[in-house]
């Protein structure tokens, strides 16, 4: 089994937040296609990274699903859907192989 993690910003590269309903289209259509997703909405968590000299910060929502085997064709698709949709030049997405005890 896998879980797919997806990384997304709460406000683009100016600070403008996003509208809550492109949180809610994400989770829909997870859920309508994998069956169920985790969404960590209610507490945002922090990120950091560095380009160059420069360090930057975001507020994120971490999306989680849970697989028996991952088309990574798809789910890369799905990435650069989402860096289009969130105006990101990347989102960062994990696969992970899971025991599910």
């Amino acid at each position: 089994m896998h879980v797919i993690k997806l990384y997304l910003p709460l406000r683009d590269n100016s600070g403008h937040a996003f509208e809550a309903r492109m949180f809610k289209d994400v989770e829909k259509e997870l859920s309508e296609r994998f069956g169920g997703v985790t969404a960590h909405t209610q507490a945002p968590a922090n990120g950091l990274w560095r380009e160059g000299d420069t360090t930057h910060a975001d507020e994120i929502v971490i999306f989680e699903v849970i697989l028996k085997s991952a088309d990574r064709a798809w789910w890369t698709q799905y990435r650069e859907r989402l860096e289009r949709l969130f105006r990101q030049k990347s989102v960062m997405v994990f696969l992970q192989n899971i025991e599910v005890l």
